[in-house]
């Protein structure tokens, strides 16, 4: 029998009829034959809930604790979801991530996994049951209780997979798939039912939030083959391998969270002042000659009202902070020579100021205000991006 990996976000388990509806899936799943590996998030808001709970207490809770105060979420998820198969006649059991053997780096909110032991989980599949696995938390080499940061249940399950020797890692939540953008913010957005290793990893690591980055890197090392499927709906589904889209440019993405720092000053000072707090310099265009841009993610940094305050501490008047800033990625690895060019004019006819902009081999960035990014993702979706041909009336809205 084939063993299959499944993963289950915290929306698809918001509710408790929401789980239910999990493990009934989980249900029709088993009694194909196939051998169950679940990996389930946090219920819902729980995790957001936790951390806000945690800065009720102080502004920068410590890295540390917060694991361990975060990673109850997926515990009561996985023991109810447990308790939901058992009622349907199946034999299931749930373990942590220590338990089920994912193997991390010493850092905490954002651990890397560097290794995965799953015996026990071998030795229940073997027996016939179901087993449920807490996402997002794994175990130090130090044996401290570690969580892999935001959509962090991506990794341990494709991390998983590929120790279990799965046949596919099903990654199931609220959308069936990989869009050429956000539905919600562009509704000529359309499925992109293949798509490579490489133009993946771009878009999940620039505000595309189907799947988390260091599991799409754990599939391209591992060649664990990605589907990503809708939890409680039937439809398509995006397959994640070697092969890619064929586009040109496969998808425009929005990052939240940014802040964008100018200093007047060099880049060695403000790299230097950001690497003592811990922070990637992360370089971007736009201002004067004499000043030195970067933007900072802060979604990642539950410390970020504490650092903030000590970069301004640190480099006083001179530090410039403009918050409130969306990251606009157009991605693919056929871009045109002159992409930046195209998009800054498309910005321009669209109405939207440009705040700085980024770029890579397969990637342009534009920095705009939060109020203005689902106009131009719109813009740039019309501009680079057009639905294959006979596939318009399967767009969704």
């Amino acid at each position: 029998m084939d063993v299959v990996v499944q993963k289950y976000g915290g929306s698809s388990v918001a509710d408790l009829p929401r789980l239910e509806g999990v493990a009934d899936r989980i249900a029709r799943s088993a009694a194909g034959g196939d051998r169950i590996c679940t990996v389930v998030s946090a219920m819902g808001r729980t995790t957001d809930d936790l951390l806000a709970l945690a800065r009720q207490v102080t502004e920068r809770p410590p890295r540390r604790e917060l694991d361990m105060l975060v990673s109850t979420g997926e515990r009561i998820a996985m023991a109810l979801l447990a308790m939901a198969i058992q009622k349907r006649g199946l034999e299931s059991i749930s373990f942590t991530g220590s338990q089920s053997g994912i193997i991390t780096n010493d850092r905490h909110s954002d651990a890397q996994i560097i290794e995965v032991r799953p015996v026990r989980i071998q030795d229940e599949l073997s027996r016939g049951k179901v087993v449920i696995v807490a996402g997002f938390q794994g175990m130090s080499y130090r044996r401290e209780i570690t969580t892999l940061g935001r959509g962090g249940s991506d990794a341990t399950a494709v991390a998983l997979a590929s120790a279990l020797g799965a046949s596919y890692c099903e990654i199931c939540s609220d959308v069936d798939g990989v869009y050429t953008a956000d539905p919600r913010r562009v509704p000529d957005a359309f499925l992109l039912e293949k798509i490579s290793y490489e133009e993946m990893l771009e878009v999940a690591a620039h505000g595309a939030q189907v799947l988390n980055v260091q599991a799409v890197e754990w599939a391209r090392k591992t060649g664990v083959t990605i589907l990503t499927s809708a939890a409680h709906r039937e439809g398509g589904h995006s397959r994640v391998t070697t092969e890619g889209t064929g586009l040109p440019a496969c998808g425009v993405t929005v990052a939240e969270n940014l802040v964008r720092l100018h200093l007047r000053g060099t880049d060695g000072e403000l790299r230097t002042r950001l690497g003592q707090l811990g922070l990637p310099f992360r370089p971007c265009r736009g201002g004067s000659e004499a000043e030195t841009s970067c933007v900072v993610a802060t979604e990642e940094l539950p410390e970020w009202p504490s650092l903030r305050s000590e970069l301004t501490r640190g480099l006083g008047s001179r530090l410039t902070l403009q918050e409130g800033i969306s990251g606009l990625s157009l991605v693919g690895k056929g871009l045109p020579a002159d992409a930046v060019g195209q998009a800054l004019e498309t910005a321009r006819l669209s109405g939207v100021e440009v705040l700085g902009t980024e770029t890579s081999q397969r990637r342009v960035t534009l920095l705009v205000a939060e109020s203005q990014a689902t106009r131009l993702t719109a813009a740039l979706h019309r501009t680079f991006i057009e639905a294959p041909a006979g596939s318009r009336e399967d767009l969704p809205g």
